[in-house]
């Protein structure tokens, strides 16, 4: 087995190829500041202003990036989230923004409440109780503003029940049905996501997210979450987290072929950024190897905070 290995072979026997059209990098996006603010969870990371965030989009692209997603901090918030979806609302804004200067970047924007309500919870409320088909019509409402502002892709990502299904009608109906939706499909109630809170400032006031979100010991339900989105029109699924879900990733992509999605997380990111910060990794070469599992359990695109450090690498 070794013969192939020698250093000249290796690339000519590379089964799994990381590419940078492979990546899709998050951005966050503040209506409440001029200056960027570093994500102290997230080190490299910052919230920035909707003219910061621009410029950071042509970054990345003169590095050869080209896929981006968008998530909003509004200025204001109330109980259904009306930022979300009002036509110069932060994401809308930034679409124009970028757009304007940058037509060719590739705009996927997450599709959620959680940033845009006073209770941080991915839908309506009634006392403590989250409404699922009261959600829908706001999630409708919201993909569409996306689309005519000038958005590439919609992803919702707040696991209600019929969602996609909602957001494929309201798009039709709207004129946009070339719009491609993204749907989070598999989204686990994970100990992941705590850096992203402050990053999207998304914390929520009560109770948790575990009657939307998966749970953590589930495989099989995540075949049936998937099976139901893409009969309800998605054009791509995904998992999230990435790393400890490799499996499911690796089941939905064997079973069903559809293009996958994975999200490489905050936290992810955060505990190979704190690593490498005391010196114990490698941290670009720990990146690219944990982006390289993922690509090779089954993703066909991946969002990662890892995309700005490793695209040199990949070049």
């Amino acid at each position: 087995m070794r013969r192939l290995r020698k250093n000249i072979l290796r690339p000519l026997f590379k089964e799994t190829i990381l590419s940078k059209d492979d990546l899709i990098m998050p951005v966050f996006v503040d209506e409440n500041l001029n200056s960027k603010v570093e994500i102290s969870s997230m080190p490299g990371y910052y919230r920035l202003s909707i003219t910061e965030s621009v410029d950071e989009i042509g970054k990345a692209m003169e590095k050869g990036l080209r896929a981006f997603i968008i998530f909003g901090i509004p200025s204001s918030k109330d109980e259904v989230g009306t930022s979300a979806f009002i036509s110069d609302g932060v994401v809308q804004k930034a679409i124009r923004g970028i757009k304007e200067e940058y037509s060719d970047a590739v705009l996927i924007t997450d599709v959620c409440l959680c940033e845009y309500t006073t209770h941080g919870h991915c839908g309506l409320i009634e006392g403590n109780e989250i409404l699922n088909d009261n959600t829908l019509p706001i999630l409708g409402k919201t993909a569409v503003s996306h689309a005519e502002a000038g958005a590439d892709m919609v992803a919702p990502s707040g696991m209600m029940d019929g969602m996609v299904k909602a957001i494929r009608e309201s798009l039709d109906s709207a004129g946009f049905s070339d719009m491609p939706i993204m749907s989070y499909a598999a989204k686990y109630a994970s100990a992941f996501y705590g850096p992203f809170r402050e990053a999207a400032e998304s914390g929520y006031s009560f109770g948790d997210r575990k009657s939307y979100q998966m749970d953590i010991h589930n495989s099989n339900e995540a075949i049936r979450e998937v099976e139901l989105d893409i009969k309800e029109g998605a054009d791509i699924v995904m998992v999230k987290p990435a790393l400890a879900y490799l499996d499911v990733l690796k089941r939905i992509k064997d079973e069903f072929g559809v293009l996958t999605a994975a999200y490489n997380v905050s936290g992810e990111y955060s505990m190979v950024k704190a690593a490498g910060k005391l010196g114990w990794l490698d941290e670009k070469q720990i990146a690219y190897e944990i982006l390289v599992a993922i690509k090779r359990a089954g993703a066909d695109l991946i969002i990662t905070y890892h995309a700005m450090d490793i695209v040199d690498l990949l070049k």
